[in-house]
């Protein structure tokens, strides 16, 4: 409990600290590396070259980082408590998504649609260079909506009911599915277990999430009614099982039409629509859908808790 207290605290204080030794980053190495050795190991079969990266990376990050807390803790108690929160920082992501979000608003409030497409750049798979205002403030919406699920809430469900390794596995098993989870001909069969796994882990959460958002809209005074109407109907318009979820719960309380057409890699991928527009997206919208993403992140955390002490309890 200790623990998921100092990573919560840590990620909203701090962010997501840009360095080359963050544990994601090197967890996105190690997948680099094991994918290439599995590809010459297992070239016939991809789909088992993909697996076998799979279970491989997760085993390497589960053991090394019980490895680690096994040794602090067994060294001093404080010193174990603090790595393990740290950790957990470092799975957390809810400052360095309104970070991200605002860093491009900034650029469309100084007229700068280049750098704001540029800076959409690093959030989202969709192309940005030929994005107008509206499709961009869309674009950053859906970012946060769909990141509240496995930026915020899995990695504090998961850190509350299985601790700091667990919470890690999780962020390798999301890095390994934007890794390799593409429907191209390079991950196609080597992506489908990654991404299959990542649908598993974040059933649950998912599903958490659309709850927490139509909670977090009433209590923020928004339209929790359309939120939940929105929600139940539109909850399963995207070819994830999870995504839409949190989308349509948010489009729903902000009375946005979101999702439909994108270019990817420049291929025009049509996919349905999620809420009523009842209203055109402004500016504002992105800092409604940011104090969603606060909301819901302080409600997760609290249900974290109440799950880890509810363990601790019955234990």
């Amino acid at each position: 409990m200790k623990e998921l207290t100092l990573g919560y605290l840590l990620d909203l204080i701090i962010g997501d600290p840009q360095n080359p030794i963050h544990p994601i980053r090197l967890i996105g190495n190690l997948c680099k590396g094991i994918e290439n050795y599995f590809r010459k190991k297992l070239s016939k079969s991809l789909k088992m070259a993909g697996l076998s990266t799979w279970i491989s990376v997760v085993l390497v990050v589960f053991v090394f980082s019980n490895l680690i807390l096994r040794f602090s803790y067994n060294f001093n108690y404080i010193l174990g408590v603090i790595i393990s929160g740290i950790i957990i920082y470092f799975c957390i992501a809810t400052k360095s998504l309104k970070v991200e979000a605002l860093k491009v608003v900034k650029a469309l409030k100084d007229n700068n649609i280049e750098e704001a497409r540029h800076r959409l750049s690093y959030i989202v798979g969709r192309d940005t260079k030929n994005l107008n205002e509206e499709e961009i403030l869309r674009a950053v919406v859906e970012t946060i909506a769909e990141n509240i699920s496995d930026g915020v809430v899995a990695p504090i469900f998961y850190a509350g009911l299985f601790g700091a390794p667990f919470a890690l596995v999780y962020k390798a098993v999301n890095t390994m599915d934007s890794m390799f989870g593409y429907k191209n001909d390079k991950y196609y069969e080597f992506g489908y277990f990654p991404a299959k796994f990542d649908d598993i882990f974040n059933y649950i959460p998912a599903r958490i999430t659309g709850y927490l958002i139509v909670i977090a809209a009433f209590i923020l005074r928004m339209d929790y009614k359309n939120s939940y109407k929105i929600y139940k109907r539109d909850r399963y318009n995207h070819s994830s099982p999870n995504s839409a979820h949190p989308e349509s719960a948010v489009a729903g309380a902000l009375g946005l039409k979101l999702g439909g057409a994108n270019y990817y890699f420049g291929k025009l991928v049509e996919k349905p629509t999620i809420g009523d527009e009842i209203k055109k997206i402004e500016v504002k919208d992105v800092n409604k859908t940011s104090n969603i993403l606060y909301m819901v992140s302080f409600l997760s955390y609290l249900i974290a808790i109440l799950l880890s002490l509810m363990g601790e309890i019955l234990i």
